[in-house]
């Protein structure tokens, strides 16, 4: 009689000393399966974007000229313009005196404008004597300018004399542009090009002012891919979305990526339509977590 109640005291013991771990794996089961975040999800949306091509560059005149007298050894006896003044072809800029031995008397000449345009550099002055090929002023034909933009050899291929470009200046000032010229090949040095953009509209504008600008490299709009930016993560130089896999598990999924327009980004490959990805939160989250989907 007391060895069964001493046998039926060890079954109860083991039962009870067996419980808490049975527990303790039903417990870390449902650790494991329990979401680890509610997340909103969204897929790729077509969107008719133009391509664009964005550079940076300066503003340069389109053409400038030197102006020089002559003549040698005529003392210059009057400066008529200074930088800043718009002469037209054929202006006066400088009168020369060569006094004749003996009298009073003066053979005058002329220093004038080859084009109309603006006077850039003004370096004559009364009474210094003329050198053959010495600058006297520098002259931005025309008043024209245009933007130099620094491209490489990539993009450069891109363009066609003709195509459109924004340029923006200052606070805020937008001009269209037309390419006028591309450079047939790059620096060897700074691996860049360059393509000269007109300007049709100039006034205002400083010769070397830096500016920003946009090519249309599409010729209209185009059909693309894209996501909101908020899904689109880096490490790196790459970028990935997160996926959501077999049993609502996070899948980190590497994508290519293109132009951005607002708050989205094109998704060149790496995503099928239909698949979700995680819209928002993903520094939280890591591959393998579950989570609770919400589409968005």
């Amino acid at each position: 009689m007391c060895n069964n109640n001493f046998s039926l005291l060890l079954l109860a013991l083991g039962t009870l000393i067996s419980a808490p771990s049975a527990i303790a794996t039903e417990t870390a089961t449902g650790a494991v399966s329990r979401p680890a975040l509610t997340v909103r999800t969204t897929t790729l949306r077509e969107e008719k974007w133009a391509r664009q091509l964005t550079a940076n560059g300066s503003i340069t005149p389109w053409q400038e000229a030197i102006i020089s007298a002559q003549v040698v050894g005529l003392r210059i006896a009057e400066v008529k313009v200074s930088v800043g003044d718009f002469v037209q072809a054929g202006q006066v800029l400088v009168t020369l005196d060569n006094f004749v031995q003996g009298t009073t008397d003066a053979v005058q000449a002329r220093v004038i404008a080859p084009d109309s345009g603006v006077i850039s550099s003004a370096t004559a002055n009364v009474g210094s004597l003329s050198q053959p090929g010495a600058e006297l002023f520098r002259l931005i034909r025309k008043a024209r300018l245009e933007w130099r933009a620094d491209l490489t050899a990539e993009e450069l291929m891109l363009l066609k004399k003709g195509m459109t470009a924004q340029i923006t200046l200052g606070e805020g000032r937008v001009i269209r542009g037309t390419v006028r010229a591309i450079s047939p090949s790059v620096n060897a040095q700074t691996r860049y090009g360059y393509a000269l953009v007109s300007l049709p509209n100039s006034a205002g504008i400083v010769a070397g002012a830096y500016a920003r600008g946009t090519f249309d490299v599409s010729g209209g709009s185009k059909k693309l891919q894209s996501l909101p930016q908020s899904a689109v993560m880096q490490r790196g130089s790459k970028s990935y979305v997160l996926t959501i896999a077999a049993n609502n598990r996070v899948h980190e999924q590497a994508v290519q990526i293109g132009q951005r327009v607002a708050d989205r980004i094109e998704i060149k490959q790496g995503l099928k339509a239909d698949e979700a990805v995680i819209e928002s939160g993903g520094a939280f989250l890591t591959e393998g977590d579950t989570v609770l989907m919400v589409k968005g």
